[in-house]
Parts: structure tokens; C-alpha cells; sequence
């Protein structure tokens, strides 16, 4: 059974769909009436699923940690950057790098390139 959809809690929808559209390329789709705004994957992952936040949640109030898969994370970095998304040191680990942020609402995010890493 695959995995198909994760929520986040948002404080604010909108600019959390800006950002993982902007940043990530999801396309959002809010259905009339629907509180939720759904941003679909446009490489065959998971959806997310953006959630309005309780009054009492606090930002970055999380355990999960959004890993995507970028096979060259220097220069998706990079990229990023010049858009104002800007992720801490790159680390290397097992023949793969990877690099860390936090969303609108202070989740963690990750991109990593393990997915593409050669087998020894």
C-alpha cells in the first residue's frame, strides 16, 4: 500500500502553498467549500495535503521531517537561494549530500540526493 498524501498543519495556507509550489513545483487544488488545499506532486509523489493549524499549535510543532529527493543538491540549493529559500550547510553521509530548511510555519524540510546514490 503506497503512501499517498501527508498533511502539514499550516498557519497560513496560502503562503505555505506559494511556498512548496514555488520552491518544489506542486500545483495546489483547492476544491469549493474545502478548507484543505491539496498540492499535487507533479513527478508521481506523494500529494500534501495543507491543513489549517489549530489556534494553539506553535510553529515547527512537528516530528516529521519532509525529505525530497534532488540528485544535485549544491545546485538546487543554489537555485533556491536566488529565490529567497535558503538551506543550511551541506552535509555528505554515505556517498549522498544533503541539506536542511524550515517551511513557512518552521517544519523541517530536507533535500537529499541518498535516492540517487551509487551502490558499493
Amino acid at each position: 500500500m503506497p503512501l499517498n498524501r501527508l498533511v502539514i498543519y499550516a498557519q497560513n495556507i496560502e503562503e505555505s502553498a506559494t511556498f512548496y509550489e514555488r520552491h518544489f513545483g506542486f500545483r495546489p487544488l483547492q476544491l469549493p467549500g474545502d478548507r484543505i488545499v491539496e498540492l499535487v506532486s507533479q513527478d508521481g509523489g506523494a500529494n500534501i495535503l495543507l491543513h489549517p493549524a489549530a489556534k494553539g499549535q506553535r510553529r515547527g510543532q512537528s516530528a516529521v521531517k519532509l525529505v525530497f529527493d534532488v540528485e544535485d543538491v549544491p545546485a538546487f540549493c543554489a537555485a533556491r537561494a536566488l529565490e529567497g529559500l535558503v538551506f543550511g550547510p551541506l552535509h555528505s553521509a554515505d556517498g549522498y549530500v544533503y541539506a536542511n530548511a524550515k517551511d513557512p510555519d518552521q517544519n523541517p524540510i530536507q533535500v537529499s540526493s541518498r535516492a540517487f546514490r551509487q551502490p558499493s
